[in-house]
């Protein structure tokens, strides 16, 4: 392996990592309804097949970390893994989700194609290790309150349970209270870890809790940051889209919509064919 390349990861019909192009990880923050995230899907897939991307769907069946006991959490883990099941078998492409807690690791690794270790959840020895133990491919958040240095540790962790199918994704760190900033050392540095490396441009504009029951975010800056991070060479770009990300039940100050992505999509794979 070359010092500027990561190791291979193959899902199914997608290779990140490696030589490959970038692969988009994209989809609604959580699942809404089975309508609603297979008319996404079909909508994404069809952007990146006429832009020759690669895609992987990313929604959550339950997004256990809210700012509030009032925020929208999504269907839960029976409804929720049935309609990425769907997801997947309907449209031929990888699902991931996260997954918060080791009673759901069971049912979840009969689907999801990818187990995200949440952020707040990546310095958890015993549930990491019960991911790695599924022996899916798991997708480390790097917690906002870690240094890319620190990811090594969480490698470690995974490679000692026998797991060597291991993606890191950045999502900024914090910066003061309700801030997030992004430091695109961390890329590189965790790439070294010859690891594919995603970041993740849509979490990276959150301002967590900023609005009191529920997080703020900065849409406008998602662009920026995701072309800053395709000129690193990163290999992933973790984007959360919607149609409507004004009228979602979380996250929407971050999302981007669907027009966003595909005028998006066509610079970064302008950005990374020049890299790469």
């Amino acid at each position: 392996m070359g010092k500027d390349m990561t190791k291979e990861i193959r899902i199914k019909n997608v290779k990140i990592g490696g030589k490959n192009p970038m692969v988009l990880i994209a989809g609604p923050c959580v699942i809404e309804s089975e309508s609603h995230a297979m008319r996404h899907a079909e909508k994404i897939k069809k952007i990146c097949d006429k832009l020759k991307a690669r895609f992987i769907f990313k929604s959550s069946y339950d997004k256990a970390n809210r700012s509030s006991m009032k925020s929208y959490r999504g269907p839960g883990i029976g409804k929720g893994l049935e309609i990425l099941e769907k997801v997947s078998i309907e449209f031929d492409i990888p699902v991931l989700s996260d997954v918060h807690c080791r009673v759901e690791l069971d049912r979840a690794k009969d689907v999801l194609d990818i187990i995200q270790i949440p952020a707040f959840l990546c310095r958890q020895t015993d549930f990491v290790v019960e991911v790695a133990k599924t022996k899916r491919i798991v997708n480390i958040k790097k917690g906002q309150f870690l240094s890319p240095w620190d990811v090594k540790n969480i490698i470690e962790k995974i490679e000692d349970s026998g797991n060597k199918n291991i993606i890191i994704t950045e999502r900024g760190v914090m910066f003061g209270y309700n801030n997030l900033v992004s430091d695109f050392r961390s890329l590189e540095i965790m790439r070294e870890f010859g690891y594919p490396v995603v970041y993740d441009a849509t979490h990276s504009v959150q301002l967590p809790g900023a609005g009191g029951y529920a997080s703020g975010g900065e849409r406008r800056f998602v662009a920026g940051l995701s072309r800053a991070a395709a000129a690193m060479g990163c290999d992933g770009l973790f984007l959360e889209v919607h149609e409507n990300p004004d009228k979602a039940p979380c996250d929407g100050l971050n999302m981007i919509t669907l027009e966003m992505l595909e005028k998006l999509l066509k610079d970064i794979k302008k950005i990374d064919a020049i890299v790469k």
